[in-house]
């Protein structure tokens, strides 16, 4: 069984409840309704009732069995705001009423009280959208100073300490993190590692360095945040610097790293240094590596928030909001 494989089977043990606040994206519909009939999850479509059913007529997508979340419906909106406001204090009712002219507003504020677990958008809003958005409506964990992503790499024809899968990140969302950041964008990383694939986490931060082979700001950066890391969390397996091969391979790390280490040479999560560097080798992952990359999946939030890819493919939709139904499973454990 692969990776998706096992994915699905998990989400279809207790399909959730997922916003779909996007209704004028046709990928989006169509996605919905094929996790609805595999299983997947259990789509709230989230908009005015009559723009929601003309897009989906539109597109000729029949919605008519699933729920309609109904922003126009007044009595019902003004329930959510009241229960909404005394959960999150930094809005009045006035203004959420403002904001919910926005569908996603209006699921993330859902979420918010739980009538629904996951929130999945991304094609109508730019992944700034929905990360500010998170970060104002749902909220950081606590312990976590940034939001991040992870993304799940599946190689073709290289072994890795998880056969042939490795998690990295942040490959989406913080451009420049310093030491504090990527502590926590380690921390949150094997946090979902655990929960999405049940690993025992193995995590390096990588640099050009390993254990002090070269000096400087971006070399102190990456130990600076490994102290970090282990002084808020000395249950978790994170170390570094390592170089990438340190990282990843045995005979490497047997030459490079001369000190007892459980991640180095058998990491099973890759952190980046910085967005340049997670952006580049994600695609060089999938380019030149032929490797398939799951993601990105947000993460950091008290509550699951997904942000899909505008160029994705359907199929690469329902993968996502299958990853997200799993993670917001072990969220509700």
């Amino acid at each position: 069984m692969n990776l998706m494989d096992q994915i699905y089977k998990k989400a279809q043990e207790h399909p959730l409840r997922v916003a779909f606040p996007e209704t004028e994206e046709e990928k989006i519909l169509q996605a919905a309704v094929e996790c609805a009939k595999k299983g997947y999850c259990v789509p709230v479509f989230v908009g005015k009732k009559e723009e929601v059913l003309h897009n989906a007529e539109t597109f000729g997508i029949d919605i008519s069995e699933y729920e309609i979340a109904d922003s126009s419906d007044e009595a019902w909106l003004e329930e959510l705001i009241n229960a909404f406001v005394p959960i999150n204090g930094m809005f009045s009712a006035k203004s959420m009423k403002r904001k919910s002219k926005d569908a996603m507003i209006v699921a993330f504020m859902m979420q918010v009280v739980g009538t629904v677990d996951v929130m999945f958008a991304g094609m109508a809003h730019t992944t700034a959208d929905v990360v500010l958005g998170a970060q104002t409506y749902i909220g950081l964990q606590e312990g976590i100073t940034t939001p991040s992503s992870i993304g799940i790499v599946d190689f073709p024809e290289f072994k890795t300490s998880e056969d042939n899968l490795l998690i990295i990140g942040d490959c989406a969302v913080c451009q420049n993190p310093n030491a504090e950041d990527l502590a926590s964008i380690a921390i949150t990383t094997c946090e979902t590692a655990k929960s999405l694939l049940g690993w025992d986490p193995r995590c390096a931060l990588t640099s050009f360095s390993t254990d002090g082979s070269a000096e400087g700001e971006l070399v102190e950066k990456v130990q600076q945040a490994r102290k970090i890391a282990l002084d808020l969390r000395p249950d978790l397996k994170i170390d570094g610097e390592f170089q990438l091969d340190a990282a990843i391979i045995p005979a490497a790390a047997a030459k490079k790293v001369k000190r007892d280490s459980e991640v180095a040479g058998k990491a099973n999560i890759l952190i980046w240094p910085d967005l340049n560097v997670g952006n580049i080798c994600v695609k060089l992952i999938q380019l030149l590596g032929k490797a398939d990359a799951y993601g990105p999946c947000l993460q950091g939030f008290k509550k699951i928030v997904c942000d899909c890819s505008r160029n994705a493919p359907v199929s690469e939709v329902v993968g996502n909001i299958a990853i997200s139904v799993v993670r917001a499973q072990a969220m509700k454990e």
